[in-house]
């Protein structure tokens, strides 16, 4: 049984922010399952018996090397799409995350070519095909990143 394909899965999404007007975006390699070459907020799917809370901060320093420094619950997002052929169906928990800039690093190799800091305004091509669902919803709490 897949999460997301044979019953609905459940992620949380985070767009982190410096506190100055600054997103973190992460490149997306060869190896991640989708999307190779797009730049991406981050995420992570949520475990049997872990906390929406934990999740967050677990994905975030696995990703990122860093600690959550403050966090605001934007919203959530039916994602239905189509991968490998198969229809499928996640809950996107999605979040505003404060992190320290500084402490930053490219926990997953393996699946971020770069990682990268922008401003809404100077956002990178290709961006991830759900970046424009993301935004549309939180775009009114996005646009205060200071």
């Amino acid at each position: 049984m897949k999460q997301g394909r044979d019953y609905t899965g459940v992620a949380v999404v985070f767009i982190c922010h410096d506190d100055a007007g600054n997103i973190l975006l992460n490149k997306r390699s060869a190896q991640c399952r989708d999307e190779q070459g797009a730049w991406d907020v981050g995420g992570g799917g949520l475990d049997f018996g872990d906390t929406i809370e934990d999740t967050l901060r677990k994905e975030i320093a696995e990703e990122f090397c860093t600690d959550v420094l403050a966090y605001e619950f934007l919203g959530y997002r039916d994602v239905h799409r189509v991968h490998d052929g198969h229809k499928t169906h996640w809950v996107a928990l999605d979040f505003k995350v404060h992190i320290d800039r500084k402490k930053v690093s490219n926990g997953e190799p393996h699946k971020f070519d770069n990682l990268q800091w922008f401003t809404l305004d100077t956002l990178p091509e290709p961006m991830h095909s759900q970046w424009p669902q993301f935004y549309a919803q939180h775009e009114m709490k996005l646009t205060n990143l200071y």
